[in-house]
């Protein structure tokens, strides 16, 4: 099973870093930086990346970054919780010091109160030269400041060393602890296992099909009273008011038409079977709980009889440590999405970009991603007089255009979590020197 035929032999990208020498030391600090990571697991990584970045520009002494509580991700984890803190601290010792907190003689400044450091509040997507000017002289008159929040409080267009420490960051000094890689690796082996009529390939699928990202789409499914009922209290519980605003008028059909609706697992089902993929394929969905998972998921099931999740692929036992916490479960699906033949995302969002990205890491610039025209796919699943036969040319011709597009260079305001080439990544048969 292959739905790739990029990048052509000699054409590819290798993972690569101008590495700083162990013996080159770092300047004296100019202080400490503080910063609040909000959101899930992707959007912490952003957040943590990007501070690693700004404390490296302004040679500051980087804390440990603290999570953020949030309503919809209910996720009480620590940084030691989703990050392996031994090793971030390590691998980023020749070019940011980090620490896992502020020195007593400091919190006895601030009477052990965090929040009573002064609290930058940085624009989104600031600039270097903003940094420099505005942010620096507050770090060196008070010796600690706090960004709070911090999610894309920095530019994506930011100079080569800067741009060096996302990428050391984000690709080499973030990865899970044990605890979540032991078992991670042991999904990987069993979804290999269970792959074997394809050699061990699979295509994973982000499928955004739970209660919070259907309410949040305010798209319309079965159209039921109960259906309504339901999503008008998920959305007040998570986004009190936001969607009752006076003057705001929703038209759940124009959202759907604009490609902005989560795909149900039928019309992925569909998508894919009309892309090649027969009932021997092996899929993986990564997915939280599922909106009535049992009437919703039942026809992509018979549609892929090898159908897997986590909570298929381990046991209740094993799942058990880390059931409880939303962004450690999300590890695992990110983990097993990351080493499948194909990723297939369904809706927007940091999971899929960050996964783009890592997945143009390892696999020579390439996404390997099936990134669906869902406009298009709106109006071919709405007509009911489309042949199959139509149908599956445009389906071939989708899976084609990402296999085009999965090797692409980052362009202006791009993000290097999803594009990593060229900033991360050199031409394979280019002489600068690989991160190891």
């Amino acid at each position: 099973m292959t739905a790739w035929q990029h990048p052509r032999e000699g054409q590819g990208w290798r993972p690569c870093i101008s590495l700083t020498p162990a013996d080159a030391g770092l300047p004296k600090s100019n202080g400490y930086l503080v910063i609040e990571a909000n959101g899930g697991l992707n959007q912490q990584r952003l957040s943590i990346s990007d501070a690693v970045a700004v404390a490296g520009l302004l040679n500051a002494t980087l804390v440990i970054p603290s999570f953020h509580y949030h309503s919809v991700w209910r996720d009480p984890s620590k940084f030691r919780d989703i990050f392996d803190e031994e090793y971030f601290i390590s691998t980023l010792k020749n070019d940011v010091m980090v620490v896992r907190e502020l020195p007593e003689v400091i919190m006895e400044r601030f009477n052990h109160n965090i929040s009573s450091i002064i609290n930058l509040r940085v624009k989104a997507w600031s600039s270097v030269s903003y940094y420099l000017e505005k942010v620096l002289p507050k770090l060196l008159e008070n010796g600690v400041i706090r960004i709070s929040p911090f999610a894309n409080r920095l530019s994506s267009e930011v100079e080569p060393s800067v741009q060096r420490l996302r990428c050391l960051a984000n690709y080499k000094a973030l990865r899970f602890p044990e605890p979540i890689t032991s078992l991670a690796d042991k999904l990987v082996d069993r979804m290999i296992k269970h792959s074997s009529n394809s050699d061990g390939k699979y295509i994973s699928v982000h499928l955004r099909f739970e209660k919070d990202m259907i309410a949040f789409s305010c798209c319309v499914y079965d159209g039921g009273k109960e259906e309504k009922f339901e999503m008008d209290v998920a959305r007040e519980k998570g986004w009190r008011g936001k969607f009752n605003r006076t003057g705001r008028i929703i038209r759940p059909g124009a959202l759907r038409m604009d490609g902005k609706c989560p795909l149900t697992p039928l019309e992925v089902g569909m998508m894919l079977r009309g892309m090649g993929f027969d009932n021997n394929t092996s899929i993986y969905v990564a997915a939280g709980k599922i909106y009535r998972e049992e009437k919703y998921m039942m026809p992509l099931k018979k549609m892929f009889p090898l159908l897997q999740s986590k909570e298929t692929l381990a046991s209740p036992e094993e799942l058990a440590p880390l059931k409880e916490f939303s962004s450690r479960m999300a590890a695992l699906d990110y983990t097993v999405c990351l080493h499948s033949e194909a990723f297939l995302t369904t809706q927007g969002g940091n999971f899929p970009h960050f996964l783009m990205g890592h997945r143009r890491y390892l696999n020579k610039g390439h996404s390997k991603t099936i990134r669906p025209d869902k406009r298009k796919l709106a109006i071919l699943l709405d007509n009911s007089n489309i042949r199959w036969k139509n149908f599956k040319q445009d389906m071939q011709a989708m899976l084609h255009h990402s296999d085009v597009k999965g090797v692409e260079i980052r362009k202006v305001n791009a993000s290097i979590y999803s594009f990593p080439t060229p900033d991360c990544m050199c031409r394979e048969d280019t002489k600068r020197q690989r991160l190891v």
